[in-house]
């Protein structure tokens, strides 16, 4: 393999006529410090990388090294990947995971001395350093989304749940499989199901809720109401809130269908419109992500109100490694899949809910649980991928593939977490009544 210092030295000692002309697949191997851990080859008929590598790139199209020289971070390789400028070898496009983690593990992009630069640039040509327009399933840049309203409004809110959650429910259906739930699951054992382990999340946010048959439940971005059916089937009065069109259509089907209109409830609406006081419990899976972490204060304060004094309510969301850094758009995340998405720390998360005057009795990281979640979730999505395609066609296909393999990664390498937090409402006075001392629910 050339190495970056071999091709720097074969650079200074080229004639006139040749120096500092590069093809792409060297403009890639300089910029990767002669490390490429895949083959790559472009439209140019350059190559570069380790031959028989079982992992590759193939560039296409000069649009796709626009793409790729002019997205920052990894939301290039994304735009080029999705318009279908970048082929990907070795893998299934459904679950792109041994790629990305080859790619994750041994490339390390440097930059170049200025006059290598020059050269690279005069190599690649300007006219593919002008941005163009992204493929359409990008959504627009957060200083253009204001015309939609201001970050994390009702309307805006909307607008962006729509964007990830009504891409279809037939292939919502294939992805997640029949429990039709998109958060992470908790594993009881190394080799159980996806079905088995979110099964398994319900029962254990049901425990750590302590709710009992004629208790009422509060389920904010509740999905396709998962968590609301089973609290139903024992007897727990549950009402689930979505800004999904798509998401209610499909709950609202599943509770008549289960018999469970008399315990079960799901309403097509922001969670900020329930009137209702006086819940047992609230339950939030996977909606602080959406909820912006400005905004953490006046959530918790609205989830508070809605509880009865010595309610317990229990937050389940993505979070963050650490709690220094400041929420920021994140790249192919926001664009493609999360639009307005924020992820902070749990410590973050926990200041906010104690200083909206909550109690927090408990809290645990499932990170593990959730690249094993999605390992599931790719594993579907190859098995349905025909069909999935037809659905919602390639591009967007595509867009979960790699968002799913990507996010898997994040999960392995600690770069994401998953955390819940169980606190209560102080009951002045009266203290918790029933509950336990000790953790009442089984791991």
């Amino acid at each position: 393999m050339t190495t970056f210092k071999d091709r720097a030295t074969k650079a200074t000692k080229a004639t006139d006529a040749t120096a500092g002309k590069f093809t792409l697949a060297q403009v890639l191997e300089i910029l990767a410090g002669g490390r490429l851990p895949v083959r790559f080859t472009a439209y140019d008929g350059s190559a570069a990388g380790p031959q028989g590598a079982p992992f590759g790139l193939d560039l296409l199209t000069p649009r796709g090294t626009t793409y790729l020289a002019t997205g920052r971070g990894d939301l290039g390789l994304a735009r080029a990947y999705i318009a279908g400028d970048l082929d990907l070898h070795g893998v299934h496009p459904g679950d792109p995971y041994e790629l990305l983690k080859a790619l994750a593990d041994s490339l390390d992009f440097t930059r170049p001395p200025a006059r290598m630069m020059v050269d690279i640039i005069r190599s690649i040509g300007v006219r593919q350093l002008r941005p163009i327009a992204p493929p359409p399933e990008e959504a627009m840049p957060r200083w253009r989304r204001v015309a939609g309203g201001l970050r994390h409004s009702e309307t805006r809110d909307a607008e962006a749940i729509r964007h990830h959650y009504d891409v279809s429910n037939r292939f919502y259906e294939w992805v997640l499989g029949p429990t039709m739930t998109y958060t992470c699951a908790c594993y009881p054992r190394s080799d159980a199901s996806l079905d088995e382990a979110q099964e398994n999340k319900y029962r254990l946010v049901f425990e750590k809720l302590a709710l009992l048959p004629g208790d009422r439940l509060l389920d904010v971005g509740c999905g396709w109401g998962g968590m609301v059916r089973y609290a139903a089937r024992r007897g727990v009065l549950a009402t689930g809130v979505t800004l999904s069109r798509e998401q209610t259509a499909w709950a609202q089907r599943a509770i008549a269908e289960e018999g469970l209109n008399d315990f079960a409830e799901v309403r097509h609406g922001d969670y900020r419109n329930i009137t209702e006081t006086g819940y047992d419990a609230v339950s939030s899976i996977g909606l602080l992500e959406h909820i912006g972490v400005r905004n953490y204060s006046s959530y918790f304060d609205f989830l508070q109100s809605r509880l009865r004094p010595g309610g317990l309510l229990l937050n389940h969301c993505i979070t963050r490694p650490e709690n220094r850094t400041e929420p920021a758009p994140r790249g192919f995340i926001d664009r493609y899949v999360f639009p307005d998405g924020e992820l902070t720390g749990s410590g973050r998360i926990i200041s906010e809910a104690q200083d909206a005057g909550l109690e927090v009795l408990h809290e645990e990281n499932l990170r593990q649980h959730y690249a094993l979640t999605l390992r599931d979730w790719c594993a579907n999505l190859v098995e349905h991928w025909d069909e999935a395609v037809a659905e919602v066609g390639l591009p967007t296909a595509k867009v979960w593939g790699l968002y799913m393999a990507g996010s898997r990664l994040g999960f392995e390498s600690n770069g994401i977490q998953l955390h819940q937090v169980l606190m209560a409402k102080p009951d002045e006075g009266v203290g918790f009544g029933a509950l336990p001392l000790r953790p009442w629910w089984t791991p």
